[in-house]
């Protein structure tokens, strides 16, 4: 288990839960899975989206009417792949608190394309990567969208300032 993985592992584990157990999270309402969490409905779209449960998980973040819903929506569509979709959808999300840890991850990945986070130019990168990139350029989109997916859930579940 990789960093990435066992940061995740322990914000399931606060909710009850585990890579495993997704029929526990349909059993009980969000709120009550991630008490005092900031968006606790976004977070059960990105657990379904971590599951691998596409559909799910955008059923879910196509109803919630926070940034962070418009988040997660923006990923499902960029990982369809829709890229136009997904811009329409990280425009709604406008600067989002995650951004500056989110550029600081990727830079420490090595990706520094500007002085802050661009969810668009990513997009960009995600889009070369897919169609022609080279086998690092897929393994560095890997790692930067694991970061902003467990930096997002983190900001999901954690109560807000």
């Amino acid at each position: 288990m990789d960093s990435h993985e066992a940061g995740f592992e322990s914000l399931l584990a606060a909710a009850g839960l585990s890579l495993a157990a997704r029929p526990a999270a349909t059993l009980r309402p969000a709120v009550e899975l991630f008490p005092g969490g900031r968006d606790p409905e976004a977070a059960l779209a990105g657990l379904w989206l971590r599951w691998g449960d596409w559909a799910r998980a955008h059923s879910i973040a196509q109803d919630i009417p926070t940034a962070e819903g418009s988040y997660w929506h923006a990923i499902l569509h960029r990982q369809e792949p829709d890229p136009g979709n997904s811009a329409y959808w990280f425009r709604r999300v406008g600067r989002h608190g995650v951004f500056p840890a989110l550029h600081t991850e990727a830079a420490r990945l090595g990706w520094r394309p500007a002085a802050e986070w661009d969810p668009f130019a990513f997009l960009d990168l995600y889009e070369h990567a897919r169609k022609n990139g080279s086998a690092g350029e897929r393994s560095l989109v890997a790692a930067v969208e694991a970061v902003e997916w467990r930096l997002l859930f983190a900001w999901c579940v954690e109560p807000g300032a």
